[in-house]
């Protein structure tokens, strides 16, 4: 299953991370992954090895579609949830043009938007945890 122990440990360290992360973090991790898989694909198109980027964009392609668009609720979330739907649909498009033409320029593209809109998440989510801290400080 493993091509490596490091390769096993990795997987039973981010198994481990998925397990005891709340909503915010596997929002986090969705991200992560699917920058990873983006720079994997930049590597295996420099490389010329065409099977491999291609199966690491199908992998950004699928965290985005059956993790990020399909974590939005676009009912409750309105015009914010409407926005990065149809932003994570741009982005799977551009993949798509990106494997079809082997265009590094859209690969890095689409990297830059993830990044952005993760980084984002990320500092929503350390201004949730220091507004918890700072109630739980002002608690009796």
């Amino acid at each position: 299953m493993f091509s490596s122990p490091i390769a096993s440990y990795q997987q039973v360290g981010i198994e481990s991370d998925v397990r005891g992360a709340d909503p915010h973090r596997l929002i986090v991790l969705l991200f992560d992954g699917v920058d990873s898989a983006l720079q994997q694909a930049q590597i295996r198109l420099a490389e010329n090895d065409f099977k491999g980027k291609s199966d690491s964009i199908l992998k950004a392609v699928d965290i985005i579609l059956s993790g990020l668009s399909a974590s939005l609720d676009v009912e409750r979330g309105g015009e914010l949830a409407n926005n990065l739907k149809a932003l994570y649909d741009y982005m799977v498009s551009r993949l798509v043009h990106a494997n079809i033409h082997k265009d590094a320029a859209a690969i890095r593209e689409v990297q830059g938007l993830i990044r952005e809109i993760g980084g984002a998440w990320r500092e929503i989510g350390q201004g949730s945890t220091q507004i918890g801290s700072q109630s739980s400080d002002q608690q009796p």
